[in-house]
């Protein structure tokens, strides 16, 4: 399937909010109610809509530490990258692991109850001995933009 302006426009309001009825939605987007719920159904079926969640505010919930944290593998096999994806693919409080270039191998993002938890999941992975030859630890102090929305528009261009 192939995307046009509309279909990005679409996408576009829908991640900034699943919960838009169709009839708003279609005014959105320039359309009448009924192609816009097919064009929606269509994006779902092929895959370019995953599903809809809601944005917890987690300051609401009480207190909780966010770090990112990078990884250095001792061994940079595929089985090596296999087992540790695994492992860390097990880990509720590692939210985003990214791969990435550069001098290190992983970036992980970990939410957990606090210093104690992290450090005893880290202490754990070391223990699990799933490759990590060392990692260094980022602390957020504070996240002043968090941006729950990707700026498809502007990543994808359509006249």
């Amino acid at each position: 399937m192939k995307l046009d302006r509309i279909d990005v426009k679409i996408l576009h309001e829908l991640q900034k909010n699943g919960r838009i009825t169709n009839v708003e939605l279609a005014e959105l987007v320039s359309l009448s109610p009924s192609p816009c719920l097919m064009r929606v159904k269509k994006l779902q079926q092929e895959g370019y809509i995953e599903g809809y969640s809601a944005q917890v505010n987690l300051s609401k919930l009480g207190q909780t530490l966010t770090v990112f944290t990078e990884i250095t593998l001792k061994n940079h096999r595929q089985i090596d990258f296999a087992r540790f994806l695994a492992a860390a693919n097990r880990i509720d409080q590692i939210i985003e692991c990214h791969l990435v270039s550069g001098g290190y191998d992983y970036l992980l993002k970990f939410v957990t109850a606090g210093i104690g938890e992290y450090q005893t999941i880290m202490e754990r992975m070391i223990d699990m001995e799933i490759g990590i030859d060392k990692y260094f630890s980022f602390v957020v102090l504070k996240s002043p933009i968090v941006k729950a929305h990707l700026p498809l528009p502007s990543l994808f261009p359509m006249s």
